[in-house]
């Protein structure tokens, strides 16, 4: 590390330097790097305070911070504040009226060039509440005529310049996300605690010990829990009464011992030290280029970093720091709601920590009479006084004794030195206050018993006289609101939660709770406003935190239309609760006439405000998110298709759904998988059906998708069959698109043979797809059902293949997709293996074939259900006469296998109707006797018809799936006839002749 010479040190500090170096004697021996580190701690100290430009030390959402920056800002009156913050977020603090703290200023980008694209969407956000030292400075700056508020901090594309995203030494990467972990374990407790999303965070004097083991020791000599509580105890109420330079001086020194202690030279070291000469770099140039008198500027910064070493420290500083020039990343800038839980989580402090210190930044104001700057305008801050728009001259007249005494001035000579009397001035016992204790033992009964648990006046006592005992534990005169807490989770907890919030969150509501922030109207991106405006016909409030219930007529109020579709798109665009259907939906050609919402949009108005910076209005941002899926280099064909959906659900027109649709033929083409199938197959059934009946002719990129598609599929089905990682479910999407798509491919020009040749070639190993297979050729005809019957008999009859039965059964329901007109078959099956296995191979083998339907064709199965109820009697005394039709079948042909079907009864009972037709079709044959097995009293010689009419006669043979051969008409009827294969259509036929 480069650090500037060493330079004789003053005299301010001679007596603090030998009691530290008589310490250092004593306890370590001698001199060694215990006397290093606290000398040096002296010479950071005396450093910072003979800067000509006054450095202001503090420590993130502070009130002793903000109480001391008030006081500072009335005395000295500066001309220019250079306040630690990244320098491209102050066109964005004038918005801060507009808001209701606590807010953060963010920095937001989704399309980046120069990053790893890995990083995208890049954010930073900087928490602002009234109970901090920066809100002070920002306040004073804005509302002051004449101040400048320059901030010098690097800018957010500097952020993740430095940021390498690889941990060095142990520590992690980047002092802004090392509370990354810790939020995201908070998000997922308290909804307001995921207000920053996955923003990076850009903190202002973040003073946490980077020494796990001198963080260790100071929590359990200061018998605190946490870090929090030990800053409250031992740094934030002693300074809360202290002078200027007393507080600059403890400041100094706090921030000396961190940054000495800092284990390692890792990334993070580097990190802040190039902070460090950015911003005395960036405050340099602004002092050449406006010629600024030092003393009249104030520096606002971290203490950690008001303790620096390196070279382009002060005004006069040596180092010459080059500054990186920025990326091509398109940057947005923005105002978010930020919540106490939210900065809690995000900088890993503890639960309740930020409310307890707005709370103790009242009882500061109130108590010292200091009047805090606030904007004028400021959403939810009491409206101020007049205040006189001049500068407040410099205070020349001596205080009066009961003040502390002026702070003094850098350039006037040599600062007193304070620390001293700090360091040995025993620790201040403040007086119990009864009062404030007795009020919060009644409030935590009170809302615990309104969370379900069973708190009494006793509880009440108990908490009270335990928060003194566990105080004089801790060798506390008062308890403080962590004295409390643990006094209140010991005496009324107990062992059980009855409610949503356990004891320690009902304390931390009550001791200010969770307040979160809400931008204003006008700070809101375009977009944004534009939301509430297409909205406001619904005339509801939706910029308030909860659920507003949203009721749409457009039956009655047909300019609701507008409301409704802004809220279809919002739904498909922010999260889940953002915008919910309570009734009504949004399908390809359906629209409902009435619709009722749940609407949270100021729940979520930082996802609101985030899709503002992607665009100006909500089309061009569905727009360019659905080209970005599209055209994004893992996308598929699912995927596209479903952009092509939601683009004519929510955009309308053709140009853009043409472009996607042509986008998803060329997806399709390269793929080699057969993964997305069933998505394919049901975008492309809905679009079809969609253009079928709302567009007059087909848009030509889905003739040329299905046409594509029949010979991608025909191509890929041997392979998909053979594939150990293609599911049967993925096949059967495949054959459903090939079957249902068959019609409309063959009339565009494809060949069936390619079809039919796939399927030959398709050899699976696995009994699903084999049963599949065996679906496919009942379709293409290349196996009839009684071959399949007679296929699943045979399996059956196989103990050794009875195992896997239920795979088989799996491969039919599946089969059911893309031939649904098996359902029979599938219910034959599964009733024959009912019916013909034991209880002892049924039993084991029951939760297998449950298991596999189940998991495998849960969404197939209704279509089974649906046949069985068809197929089986509606009664149960019904039951036990009822013989399954395809064990009745035999039976129904035996009457059927004479010479004469039982149809040609009705042509000697009806003579003058043969004799019409016989007429019509020209024959005048005569009526023979029936002689031989002949089933009526006489045969016409009419048969002869079918053998004078043998192309009509083939024609009907064909449509009937009949292949059987020609008989001569003396001879019986074979068994196989046409009649025989189809006995119902023979007694149907029957039965109409019959009627009069």
């Amino acid at each position: 590390m480069s650090t500037t010479p060493e330079k004789p040190t003053s005299a301010s500090f001679a007596a603090l330097r030998g009691q530290l170096h008589e310490a250092a004697a004593e306890f370590a021996g001698g001199q060694d790097a215990l006397e290093g580190i606290l000398l040096g701690m002296v010479d950071d100290v005396d450093r910072a305070v003979a800067e000509p430009l006054e450095i202001f030390p503090v420590c993130h959402h502070s009130p002793a911070s903000a109480l001391a920056m008030a006081r500072r800002l009335r005395e000295k009156q500066p001309k220019v504040v250079y306040l630690e913050l990244c320098e491209d977020m102050a066109p964005l603090l004038t918005e801060l009226r507009n808001c209701r703290l606590p807010v953060a200023v963010q920095a937001f980008a989704s399309e980046i060039d120069g990053f790893p694209p890995d990083w995208a969407p890049l954010s930073v956000v900087a928490p602002i509440t009234e109970a901090s030292a920066e809100y002070q400075a920002i306040a004073y700056a804005l509302d002051t005529p004449g101040v400048e508020l320059v901030l010098v901090d690097r800018s957010s594309d500097h952020v993740f310049q430095w940021d390498t995203r690889q941990p060095a030494d142990g520590e992690t990467h980047t002092a802004e996300t090392e509370a990354e972990p810790a939020a995201a374990a908070a998000s997922e407790a308290e909804p307001e605690a995921a207000l920053h999303g996955e923003a990076v965070g850009v903190e202002i004097g973040d003073l946490r010990p980077r020494f796990a083991e001198l963080e260790e020791h100071l929590l359990r000599h200061g018998k605190v829990r946490h870090w929090s509580e030990w800053w409250h105890q031992y740094v934030e109420v002693p300074l809360g009464d202290s002078d200027h330079d007393t507080y600059r001086q403890v400041m100094f020194l706090i921030g000396s011992l961190f940054r000495r202690l800092a284990p390692g030279r890792g990334e993070r070291v580097r990190v802040d030290e190039d902070r460090e000469r950015y911003m005395w770099t960036r405050m340099r140039e602004h002092l050449a280029a406006t010629g600024a008198d030092p003393a009249d500027c104030l520096y606002v910064c971290g203490a950690f970093h008001a303790a620096s070493r390196v070279d382009e420290f002060g005004v006069h500083g040596t180092g010459d720091f080059a500054i990186s020039p920025r990326t091509a990343t398109t940057w947005q800038y923005g105002l978010i709601p930020s919540s106490h839980a939210a900065i809690e989580a995000q900088f890993g402090l503890a639960s309740g920590s930020v409310s307890i210190a707005a709370t103790e930044w009242a009882k500061n104001l109130k108590r010292t009479r200091v009047k805090p700057y606030r904007l004028e305008g400021q959403s939810g801050t009491k409206k101020p006084g007049a205040r006189k728009t001049t500068a407040k001259p410099p205070v020349a007249t001596p205080t009066p004794t009961p003040t502390p005494a002026p702070a003094s001035d850098p350039a006037s000579g040599p600062a007193e030195d304070r620390l001293t009397g700090f360091l040995r001035q025993p620790p201040v016992l403040h007086t119990l206050d009864e009062a404030e204790l007795l009020g919060w033992s009644v409030d935590i009964v009170r809302a615990a018993r309104r969370s379900g648990y069973l708190a009494s006046t006793a509880d009440a006592i108990a908490v009270f006289e335990t928060s003194i005992l566990l105080a004089a534990m801790r060798d506390r005169a008062k308890p403080t609101p962590y004295d409390f807490q643990d006094a209140a989770v010991t005496c009324i907890e107990k062992d059980t939660v009855p409610g949503r919030r356990d004891v320690r969150r009902l304390v931390e509501i009550m001791m200010g709770g969770d307040r979160i922030g809400q931008v204003g109207y006008d700070a809101l991106p375009p977009l944004a406003r534009d939301v509430h405006d297409r909205l406001a016909p619904l005339e509801l409030n939706l910029q308030q935190r909860g659920v507003r219930r949203a009721l749409l007529d457009m039956a009655s109020r047909p300019e609701l239309r507008a409301c409704s579709d802004v809220l279809w798109m919002l739904r498909r665009l922010l999260p889940p609760g953002a915008a919910r259907t309570v009734m009504g939906e949004r399908r390809l050609g359906e629209r409902s006439i009435q619709e009722s919402w749940d609407l949270s949009l100021g729940t979520h108005q930082r996802a609101l405000i985030e899709l503002g910076y992607e665009g100006v209005s909500l089309e061009q941002v569905l727009e360019q998110r659905l080209r970005r899926t599209a055209y994004g280099p893992q996308a598929t064909t699912a995927e596209v298709l479903a952009a092509v959906e939601d683009a004519t659900l929510h955009l309308g027109g053709r140009r853009l759904a043409d472009e996607l649709g042509t986008r998803a033929l060329e997806v399709l083409a390269g793929e080699r998988t057969v993964d997305g199938a069933p998505a394919v197959l049901r975008r492309v059934r809905g679009l079809l059906a969609y253009y079928r009946t709302s567009e007059p002719v087909l848009p030509p990129w889905i003739e040329s998708f299905v046409r594509a598609g029949y010979a991608h599929y025909c191509t890929l089905l041997p392979t998909a069959f053979r594939d150990e990682d293609a599911t049967v479910g993925q096949v059967a999407a495949m054959l459903g698109f090939l079957f249902s798509m068959e019609s409309l491919a063959l009339s565009l020009g494809c060949d069936r043979t390619q079809l039919e040749l796939a399927v030959a070639q398709s050899h699976p190993n696995d009994p699903a797809k084999t049963a599949l297979l065996w679906a496919a050729q009942v379709q293409l005809g290349t196996l009839s059902r009684g071959e399949l019957r007679g296929r699943c008999d045979e399996l059956l009859g196989n103990p050794l293949v009875v195992p896997s039965y239920p795979r088989y059964l799996s491969g039919f329901v599946h089969a059911l997709e893309p031939v649904p007109g098996l359902a029979d078959v599938v219910v034959e099956a599964v009733s024959n293996a009912f019916g013909r296995l034991p209880d002892p191979v049924l039993l084991p083998w029951l939760p297998t074939l449950i298991t596999t339907l189940r998991s495998n064709a849960a969404d197939l199965a209704p279509l089974i259900v649906r046949e069985a109820g068809r197929i089986f009697p509606a009664r149960l005394a019904a039951l036990d006469a009822w013989v399954p039709p395809w064990h009745a079948q035999p039976a129904a042909r035996a009457p059927l296998a004479v010479p004469a079907p039982r149809g040609a009864a009705l042509l000697p009972l009806h003579p003058e109707t043969c004799d019409a037709v016989a007429d019509l079709l020209g024959r005048t044959d005569g009526w023979a006797p029936a002689d031989g097995p002949a089933t009526g009293p006489s045969a016409p010689t009419g048969a002869a018809l079918l053998f004078t009419h043998r192309t009509t006669c083939d024609a009907v043979a064909d449509l009937l799936g009949s292949g059987d051969p020609w008989t001569p008409v003396a001879q019986d009827l074979p068994a196989s006839s046409l009649t025989t294969r189809h006995p119902a259509t023979a007694r149907a036929v029957a039965a109409l002749l019959a009627t009069p």
